[in-house]
């Protein structure tokens, strides 16, 4: 796992590009880690830290609602360990970079690709011949990272190699090839990125206040 100090800024650099990808607040300073007010019908705020420490376990002592996340790049032990009771850990994920670029992998015959880039950002479609959404994927890019984002295949298609397809789509999409390139996965995601040459630069782990 990546030291948390020198974690820090990529972890900066991804939560400000998955901000712009989704049309959220940039990111600011808060008790030690990093707030996005995302003010969505599921999630009101969210903090990321890059480490434990006493700026997360006093925020977690405060926050008694729902729809407040708190974000970790450690295990969910080390998250648990952090918070009040009241807390619930969420199904791990973790925090990733590429160490090369993907495959120049194209749909299967069948299936329609359409690449549509507003500013910084990028979004990638892939529908089946009869025109059903068959997988769909964003990707934002800075001067500190090039990200992806909500990377998904239906699953009546998957196994079929689309979601490769759409990361490569994205990759080609990229203007400064020396940029990072980041992302944050769930657990059957990471076996996908493993395969296209990323590594773990360290978990991802979550928790929020369950709703009554």
């Amino acid at each position: 796992m990546t030291d948390p100090a020198a974690l820090d800024p990529a972890l900066f650099a991804w939560l400000a590009a998955r901000s712009i990808a989704r049309g959220v607040p940039l990111p600011v300073a808060s008790h030690g880690g990093y707030r996005v007010d995302t003010r969505s019908d599921t999630e009101t705020a969210r903090w990321v830290f890059a480490h434990a420490g006493p700026g997360l376990e006093s925020l977690a002592r405060a926050i008694h609602a729902p729809r407040h996340f708190l974000k970790l790049c450690a295990t969910p032990e080390v998250l648990h360990a952090a918070l009040p009771p009241g807390w619930q850990i969420h199904p791990p994920g973790y925090f990733m970079i590429a160490n090369a670029a993907p495959p120049n992998q194209t749909p299967a015959p069948g299936y329609e690709i359409a690449v549509e880039r507003r500013g910084a950002v990028t979004q990638v479609r892939i529908t089946a011949a009869d025109g059903t959404p068959a997988a769909r994927g964003y990707a934002a890019e800075t001067a500190e990272a090039f990200i992806y984002d909500r990377i998904e295949t239906a699953p009546a298609h998957r196994r079929r190699g689309l979601g490769g397809a759409v990361m490569a789509a994205l990759h080609r999409a990229k203007r400064r090839q020396e940029t990072p390139e980041l992302l944050v996965a769930t657990e059957e995601g990471r076996a996908l990125y493993t395969t296209l040459g990323w590594r773990v630069l360290s978990p991802y782990s979550t928790a929020s206040i369950p709703a009554t």
